[in-house]
């Protein structure tokens, strides 16, 4: 009987530690890559525990490598698992590392967890990933704590979100006009992730080029009857009071809401609505 990832963590001989809710993320993730000749790589090796996990969980045919920062680690390299050394912040390790390994399936980043770690990672990793692979970023809660030298506006969770905006420019690039595309990076992130996906303290980028050009409509041959499109009927809000609320949100605490919106949204609606 085939054991899962948290079975095969736990009869480790190495210690780790990893949260809970995590299995259940690898589960949901990584059980496709089972038995296939993939390369692996986890970022943050600590005492080795989780390598040989990895090994057993892939298979024989998958490649396995750690890196850290820490040259001890070196010592859990063995016939199938290869250690490199070095910082994750640092662009030129990148620029070495994927030149000796070349392109890679999935990165599981569990490494140093600051915002540079987790930010210079995704940048200088995600066009080196195959299609169909993934870049697992763990311990995102990170970005909320000082002790990660984290701030809001440069957190990776903020980065994060602005990679939405950077894929959804992808769709439609005249929703945000010439100059929508300020939300791109160094490279063009959209031209290499095809979906993001947040769970509490993981994101993960799937990565996939085939499925980032532009969206384009695709319409059947059946039959139209021409029924009315009705969109904009039920959107009776009065439109400059919805925009001076967006623009004066952050000035307004909560409990003054109900009386902005009354005073400020000229419609009957909502007036009935609040009051």
């Amino acid at each position: 009987m085939e054991l899962n990832i948290k079975e095969l963590f736990i009869k480790s001989k190495n210690y780790s530690s990893k949260w809970k809710k995590y299995f259940d993320v690898y589960d949901e993730n990584l059980n496709i890559y089972k038995g296939k000749n993939i390369t692996f790589v986890e970022i943050g090796i600590f005492n080795g525990g989780s390598l040989k996990v990895w090994k057993e969980f892939f298979g024989p045919g998958s490649r396995i490598i750690g890196i850290d920062i820490n040259k001890e680690c070196k010592k859990f390299e063995e016939e199938g698992i290869e250690v490199f050394i070095g910082n994750q912040s640092d662009p030129k390790f990148w620029n070495t590392f994927f030149e000796k390994v070349g392109n890679v399936d999935v990165i599981l980043d569990d490494g140093g967890h600051t915002n540079l770690d987790q930010i210079m990672t995704t940048v200088k990793c995600v066009n080196k990933i195959n299609d169909g692979g993934m870049l697992i970023v763990e311990d995102t809660h990170t970005s909320y704590m000082r002790l990660y030298n984290s701030k809001n506006s440069f957190s990776f969770i903020n980065f994060a979100k602005k990679i939405i905006d950077d894929v959804n420019y992808t769709a439609n690039e005249s929703v945000f006009g010439k100059k929508g595309n300020k939300f791109n990076f160094n490279f063009t992130l959209n031209s290499y992730i095809y979906s993001t996906h947040f769970y509490e303290s993981i994101v993960i980028f799937k990565i996939n080029r085939k499925k980032t050009h532009q969206n384009t409509m695709f319409n059947n041959s059946g039959l139209n009857h021409n029924i009315q499109d009705l969109t904009w009927v039920g959107n009776e809000l009065n439109i400059s009071g919805v925009k001076n609320f967006i623009n004066n949100l952050r000035f307004f605490r909560l409990r003054r809401l109900k009386r902005f919106f009354v005073k400020k949204a000229n419609n009957k609606i909502l007036k009935k609505f609040f009051l």
